[in-house]
């Protein structure tokens, strides 16, 4: 083969390889980030550059560096490939997702949707369905927790109303929910953690959302609260399809000194057929299964998930789980966004409780209306 031939081949191949990484990009707005949340975008002075003790994702496997967005490509397919390898494969995403509409109600500058949609080739799931007056295609939010209520207002929980905030953004808003221990297709026979197939379902979420006249496919992005902040963070993370992503107070990394950062636990990540122990922190007469424990045993950590969401904007809102020092691991986030020519993608805000404050839930719905770009503001409240 000649040289220009080998050149050639090269650069198609090049070519070939970068809208997988480009075509993961939201559409963001324009300019730089609004006041309020520009702040939230930087670390702390006292972590700046901060890369604690995880290993690099830039790093590939064998250890060789990422110096190119062309690297990165293939890095970001061999972390997938290795925690899909671990948790257990995905099934086929459903084309477009049945999305049933079962009734309605007005709110304020908004019609509340009663909806079934289906979730998986067998199972549907109950939710809500906000739609902001006006005219479309608007973003929209998939919002996700343990039951669909909450999210809408009608929960015994407060400030957990997200699709609730979000609407009133002008937001289109999907609130399902599910229970954690969820094994697909049922417990005897599932290869797949249920946290993982719960980011599956969340997919089919957002490919239902996709196919409505109200609802721009390309601005769809996910939030949750506590359980439900890990279930958004692993679809975000996992499904290119979500522009962006917030994740309020889910634990964004292993700690096995924190309760609730409880991915060990065999309704997330622990699950192994045949095995059982009783949920707590680990323990030596206590200990844990599944692929968690591989993952812990290799060195394997939630940062590696989280630049996979690169360039792809996210935000943390922290609280009991989440500190400050938690920008040990978002900044491996940072610098891959650097590495492929982005900034202000990756930012996090602090509360010292696990529960949602007025501010984090102001700066959450700030941070979806900026980068999913609401056309018509008339609606903020």
């Amino acid at each position: 083969m000649s040289t220009f031939r080998r050149f050639r081949l090269a650069a198609l191949s090049l070519v070939a390889a970068l809208p997988l990484i480009w075509d993961a990009a939201p559409l963001t707005a324009e300019g730089p980030l609004p006041a309020k949340l520009a702040p939230y975008f930087r670390p702390p002075e006292k972590f700046a550059d901060d890369l604690g003790g995880y290993r690099s994702p830039l790093l590939f496997a064998d250890g060789s560096p990422v110096r190119t967005a062309a690297d990165w490509d293939k890095r970001r397919r061999e972390i997938r490939k290795e925690w899909f390898d671990l948790m257990g494969p995905w099934p086929p995403a459903l084309d477009k997702p049945k999305i049933e509409f079962l009734g309605q109600e007005r709110g304020d500058g908004f019609t509340n949707h009663r909806v079934r949609v289906q979730v998986a080739p067998d199972r549907t799931t109950d939710g809500y369905l906000l739609v902001p007056d006006g005219k479309g295609p608007f973003g929209a939010v998939v919002v996700v927790f343990y039951e669909p209520e909450t999210a809408i207002g009608k929960g015994k929980a407060p400030r957990r109303d997200f699709a609730l905030q979000l609407v009133k953004h002008g937001l289109v808003a999907l609130s399902v929910g599910g229970a954690p221990e969820t094994y697909y297709p049922d417990k005897a026979t599932c290869k797949l953690q249920p946290l993982s197939y719960h980011a599956y379902e969340a997919t089919n979420c957002r490919k239902a959302l996709a196919t409505l006249p109200q609802v721009d496919p390309k601005r769809i992005g996910i939030t949750g609260h506590s359980y439900g902040g890990k279930w958004a963070m692993f679809a975000s993370c996992l499904d290119d399809g979500f522009a962006c992503a917030a994740w309020s107070d889910p634990g964004i990394v292993f700690d096995e000194n924190r309760s609730n950062v409880n991915y060990w636990e065999t309704w997330y990540l622990g699950f192994e057929p045949g095995k059982a122990r009783k949920p707590g922190v680990p323990k030596p007469d206590n200990p844990v299964f599944g692929p968690y424990r591989k993952m812990r045993e290799t060195g394997r950590d939630l940062h590696e998930l989280h630049a996979l969401m690169a360039p792809r904007p996210f935000l943390v809102s922290g609280g009991s789980e989440d500190p400050p020092e938690r920008w040990r691991a978002l900044n491996h986030s940072v610098a891959v966004n650097k590495l492929l020519g982005f900034s202000d993608r990756v930012g996090m805000t602090n509360r010292p409780t696990h529960d949602p404050t007025d501010e984090s839930n102001e700066v959450l719905c700030l941070f979806f209306e900026h980068f999913l770009r609401v056309a018509d503001t008339s609606r903020r409240h």
